[in-house]
C-alpha cells in the first residue's frame, strides 16, 4: 500500500484553519471543503487519459481526456459528507454513494447501518473520504464494505490521519491507497487524534 501525505503550502495553510479551535462552524465547513478540492488533484493525479483533437475558435488543438474510468464518491458518515463538495467540484460527473456505520457498544466493532453504492462500483475508481483516519476500525470496514459489493480500484482520502490508522489499513488493505494531508503524533486513551483537530463532524455540522 502507498501512503501519500500531500505537503502543498495552500493545504499546510487551511489545515491550521481547521485545528484552531477559534475557527467558526462557516469557516471549518468551508476549509474542509477547500482541502478536499486540493487533495482530489492529487489523489487522481495517476489516471489513464487519451488523446482527442479539439476545435478551437482557431485551429485544431491536440487534447488529453480521462481514458475510460468513471468516478465514484463514497463518503463515511457523517463527517464524509463535508468533504463531497469540494471532490465534486473537481469531478462533477462524478457518482456519489453513502456508507453509514456505528460502533457496537458491546463489540466496538463498526456495524454498517446504511450502504448505497452505485450500480456499476466494480467499474469505478472509487474515492473514499473522511476527515479522520484515527483507529482505522471505520475505514476498514466501509473498504471491505465496499469490497463485497465488487468495489477494486480505490483510493482513501483523509485529511489527518494517526499512524495507528494507517498501520490497520495496512494490515487489512494493501491493496488500497491512502491521501493524507498531515500524519499527527498519535492517538489518545479516548482514540482522538493528537494534536488533531477535535470531532470533525461536530464541527462540520455546528453540533456536540
Amino acid at each position: 500500500m502507498s501512503v501519500h501525505v500531500l505537503n502543498h503550502p495552500l493545504l499546510e495553510h487551511k489545515l491550521s484553519v481547521l485545528r484552531d479551535k477559534n475557527t467558526g462552524t462557516r469557516d471549518f465547513r468551508a476549509a474542509v471543503s477547500e482541502i478536499a478540492m486540493l487533495m482530489c488533484y492529487e489523489a487522481t493525479r495517476d489516471l489513464p487519459t487519451k488523446d482527442v483533437k479539439v476545435e478551437t475558435p482557431l485551429a485544431i488543438a491536440d487534447c488529453k481526456q480521462i481514458a475510460g474510468k468513471k468516478i465514484a464518491l463514497v463518503p463515511i458518515l457523517r463527517a464524509g459528507l463535508g468533504m463531497v463538495d469540494g471532490v465534486l467540484a473537481m469531478i462533477p460527473a462524478a457518482k456519489v454513494g453513502h456508507i453509514g456505520l456505528y460502533r457496537d457498544p458491546e463489540t466496538l466493532n463498526p456495524v454498517e447501518y446504511y450502504c448505497k453504492l452505485p450500480a456499476d462500483i466494480e467499474e469505478r475508481v472509487i474515492m473514499v473520504v473522511d476527515p479522520m483516519l484515527a483507529t482505522g476500525g471505520s475505514a476498514s470496514a466501509a473498504l471491505q464494505f465496499i469490497k463485497d459489493r465488487g468495489g477494486k480500484n480505490i483510493i482513501m482520502m483523509n485529511i489527518i490521519a494517526a499512524p495507528e490508522g494507517i498501520a490497520r489499513l495496512e494490515k487489512e488493505h494493501p491493496d488500497v491507497e491512502i491521501y493524507v494531508a498531515a500524519v499527527d503524533e498519535k492517538l489518545n486513551d479516548h482514540c482522538y487524534i493528537l494534536p488533531g483537530l477535535g470531532d470533525a463532524g461536530d464541527r462540520i455540522f455546528g453540533t456536540k
